[in-house]
């Protein structure tokens, strides 16, 4: 895959997580909807940075994992060629969301903003029928059996306890 499909495929999570967040902090004319006193101030303020940090990580690590090992991008003119249900992916099938909706509520957490809050909120249910209207049908046309004894086996959204071996599926 070239660096520049690569680069593209930044462009979603960057949109999501950073200029919509800023426009909603521009036109709300931003000012913390929340102030808290010592100590809950910190605890939010450590809570929101191990939030974004963790998302901003399952962010990057799942769009290579994509490029890797999927050979292809999250975008839909650029699809993986290859299902990817390795590392992160063994234990929820959505990771890369999983990752912009912590972003986005360690954002709001951040900057005390309801309006944050509710775009987070919008993300999760709009991804969620999303998924189950376009996104999964859409893999089943692409990879068959291979996802639906995936989809079977891992949860949509919360991890599983164990990741799942799918070698002894294939046997």
């Amino acid at each position: 895959m070239s660096r520049k499909a690569h680069a593209q495929s930044f462009m979603l999570p960057i949109l999501v997580t950073i200029l919509i967040p800023f426009l909603i902090l521009f036109l709300t004319r931003w000012t913390p909807s929340w102030l808290l006193l010592f100590p809950l101030n910190y605890l939010a303020g450590m809570f929101s940075l191990i939030s974004i940090i963790v998302g901003l990580y399952l962010l990057t690590s799942t769009i290579r994992m994509f490029a890797r090992i999927g050979r292809g991008t999250l975008a839909p003119w650029k699809p993986t060629q290859n299902l990817v249900v390795h590392g992160i992916y063994r234990y929820a099938r959505n990771p890369m969301i999983s990752g912009g909706l912590l972003v986005l509520f360690g954002e709001s957490v951040l900057f005390g903003s309801t309006w944050m809050f509710l775009w987070s909120l919008f993300f999760l249910i709009g991804n969620h029928f999303y998924f189950i209207k376009s996104e999964e049908p859409g893999l089943v046309k692409r990879f068959g059996d291979e996802y639906l004894r995936y989809a079977e086996n891992v949860p949509r959204w919360i991890p599983r306890r164990t990741p799942w071996d799918n070698s002894s599926e294939n046997m």
